[in-house]
């Protein structure tokens, strides 16, 4: 790791060496009322449009308003096999297979139907494990899941915690509840880093210990993909499921992805929500009554994708597949740890880091507990346009992305917040 120093010449430094700076131009940055680029560090909630993202857009208009129906099965990107565009690139992206990998609906939809396959409970051994604070979405869906086969969200749901006096959760706890608790565990679905304090959990550890026990091993990737390296098949994962608006960067509210391992491929047990867009291409158009499901994640599908969400997807995974995962981390190791070190000069005990030291349990985001005083630090610093995002109770979120952040925004960042606190 490089040695950091305080002086903006070493940002300015750090930033004339790196190779990734290139990106920055690749991406559209919010200005503020003088035309000068934003600090925008909200990366982990909605990442920056990438600049070739309306040109992808307009392409599939083009396509729309010159073929009409026709364009299902012309021109460069066939509607009818859109997904298929996309599978090779999202693969690359959370180490898998592309046939392990599907661009489909939203996020919680995905966890609704993955758990209807992956969620099979008995008397015995119904019990779901998760972190707790997760994302209250996957809470909400988890505690339906359980109603839904008749069991009280009380009783059900397990929530590993951080140890008192903690922010963060020990992998070592979590990997104990498993091996205490797996004979009752039907399902392990934690998040791949959490939401609110940039933890990532081992989840090759979490998977094997998992297995070991009998229980399905599913994660919501939200804030790991394009974040974090993953190797979701190596890992033996049964599911995934992530949206694409953040690290990956394909706009608000975009089509989302799933990953179902391929050990599941051809498994005619598994129940199913079934839909006409995951039967057998060969013989869909013949319109049988019988669901054939296309093998892998594929078959999981309900509906033809929805096109123009999908657009801006493409642009930024080009982008991922240029530089790759392990150069975006190589960075972000980097970028976060200057961030860190600037915070820990500053010397105010005007609040604390509660994400974790270690860079190799977090990922770009190390989130800031103030006192009562956050919400105020927090309005101050985006009407210097410096954007950042709030989460009661008193955490002040900060996400340096390798992509489009700069060591001098770091720099620029922290020296305002010194002069707030």
């Amino acid at each position: 790791m490089t040695d950091f120093f305080p002086e903006q010449a070493f940002a300015k430094e750090m930033d004339g060496h790196d190779p990734l700076a290139v990106y920055r131009g690749k991406f559209h940055m919010p200005k503020n009322t003088k035309g000068e680029d934003n600090i925008y560090f909200v990366g982990n909630s909605l990442g920056l449009q990438p600049t070739r993202a309306m040109e992808f857009i307009w392409e599939e208009m083009e396509m729309w308003k010159t073929s009409a129906a026709d364009g299902h099965h012309s021109g460069k990107r066939p509607w009818v096999l859109y997904e298929t565009t996309l599978s090779e690139k999202t693969a690359r992206v959370v180490g898998a297979n592309p046939s392990e990998v599907v661009v489909m609906n939203s996020l919680t939809v995905n966890l609704h139907f993955l758990m209807v396959s992956f969620y099979r409970p008995t008397k015995d051994r119904y019990k779901i494990l998760m972190e707790e604070k997760a994302f209250p979405s996957d809470q909400y869906a988890v505690a339906s899941q359980l109603r839904l086969h008749g069991f009280d969200p009380e009783d059900g749901m397990i929530e590993v915690c951080p140890k008192e006096g903690r922010s963060t959760i020990c992998n070592e706890d979590i990997i104990e509840t498993i091996q205490r608790d797996g004979d009752s565990i039907a399902l392990i679905l934690f998040g791949g880093v959490n939401y609110y304090t940039g933890q990532c959990f081992d989840m090759e550890k979490i998977a094997e210990a998992g297995r070991a026990q009998g229980c399905v091993v599913g994660f919501d990737l939200a804030h790991a993909s394009g974040n974090i390296p993953l190797q979701l098949h190596d890992w033996d994962v049964d599911f995934a499921t992530w949206c694409n608006y953040k690290y990956i960067n394909a706009g608000p509210g975009s089509v989302a992805s799933a990953f179902v391992h391929e050990k599941h491929s051809n498994h005619d047990h598994l129940p199913r929500l079934a839909g006409w867009w995951g039967h057998n291409r060969e013989t869909r158009f013949k319109m049988p009554r019988q669901f054939d499901p296309i093998p892998g994640a594929e078959g999981w599908q309900v509906s033809n994708i929805n096109v123009l969400s999908a657009a801006p997807l493409l642009a930024s995974l080009n982008l991922f597949d240029e530089v790759g995962m392990n150069a975006l981390r190589k960075k972000s190791f980097m970028l976060t740890g200057y961030l860190e070190y600037l915070l820990d000069e500053a010397s105010t005990d005007g609040f604390t880091i509660i994400s974790p030291r270690n860079p190799e349990y977090r990922g770009c985001q190390l989130s800031l507990q103030f006192g009562g005083n956050a919400k105020d630090i927090h309005k101050r610093l985006n009407e210097k346009g410096i954007i950042c995002d709030y989460r009661k109770p008193g955490v002040i979120r900060v996400a340096p992305v390798p992509f489009y952040n700069s060591f001098m925004d770091v720099f620029n960042f922290v020296k305002e917040l010194k002069k707030l606190l």
